[in-house]
């Protein structure tokens, strides 16, 4: 299975250029989209979910394409987009029928079957007969991806599915994530580093709607080794530091900030090397290439 995406661009009627010429091709398993908000990854989810055109570009999944032929990639296509409502009074069992009815399911005993399992997959077995208004943020969450998987897709796409999610509900979440990710491509659109550094073999930055960075994340570690150094500093000595040096992050550690900077060569001024991670990475092509 592959996805491909050559030359996609898209500008609003405002003015604003979301995407400017991206291409990627993504294979079979998890693929992280990181990038901040506004960066364009949503207006490329929703493109390929086929729920807006480009101004230019192509995208094809094996051999749909996915622009001419959407009622073909909507067979195989499961999506979970940021926000997405729920009827409140009804149950999580109850919508999953009626969605798989939607869905061209129409034979009752297979419904009441991919219900059942779906509903274990996503640990809301249990909880299958109450109210969707009465579910917690991470049991929406996963109701989200049960209803995304009720015609067995080929392709997934999820829209910063962890927001706002509590670190156990997170954990959940990424494992099941990770499962589905084995039999599918999976494109997990986020902001959250660490969902891609523990899920994906395969990332994309993205940023004013242009690909600054692609390839394996482990990878694009250890290229930064060597290159970011750390140092704790004074509140007012940081704007004395950014002005001098190229700062790709800074963080609160018991009320003193501490900096990763971007040098090529010792920077001396009592600078260590700093330990590289992914957040490294992210912030590296962020403000470093914009």
């Amino acid at each position: 299975m592959q996805l491909i995406i050559e030359n996609l661009s898209k500008t609003y009627s405002n003015g604003v250029q979301a995407l400017k010429n991206v291409s990627l091709t993504l294979n079979q398993g998890m693929f992280g989209l990181l990038g901040p908000n506004g960066a364009g990854k949503s207006t490329l989810m929703r493109t390929i979910a086929t729920l807006q055109e480009p101004d230019e570009g192509t995208i094809h999944f094996n051999s749909i394409d996915v622009l001419k032929q959407k009622d073909e990639i909507r067979k195989i296509l499961g999506y979970l987009p940021q926000e997405f409502g729920v009827y409140p009074k009804i149950s999580a069992e109850t919508l999953l029928d009626h969605l798989a009815t939607l869905k061209g399911i129409s034979n009752a005993k297979e419904r009441k079957e991919l219900i059942k399992a779906l509903l274990n997959k996503t640990n809301l077995f249990d909880s299958r007969r109450k109210n969707l208004g009465g579910y917690s943020g991470g049991m929406k969450q996963r109701f989200g991806i049960a209803q995304a998987l009720l015609n067995n897709p080929h392709l997934i796409i999820v829209d910063e599915p962890t927001a706002g999610l509590d670190p156990a509900e997170r954990n959940r979440f990424l494992n099941l994530l990770s499962e589905i990710g084995e039999n599918s491509v999976v494109i997990l659109s986020t902001h959250i580093v660490d969902d891609v550094k523990e899920l994906c073999t395969d990332m994309a930055i993205i940023n004013n709607g242009e690909v600054l960075m692609r390839g394996n994340p482990m990878e694009a570690i250890f290229s930064l080794e060597g290159r970011i150094w750390s140092k704790r500093i004074g509140k007012p000595q940081m704007a004395d530091y950014k002005k001098n040096f190229k700062v790709v992050s800074e963080k609160m550690i018991s009320g003193k900030p501490e900096i990763h900077i971007y040098s090529e060569t010792p920077p001396g001024e009592d600078f260590i090397p700093a330990m590289v991670d992914l957040e490294d990475v992210y912030f590296s092509n962020i403000f470093l290439k914009n």
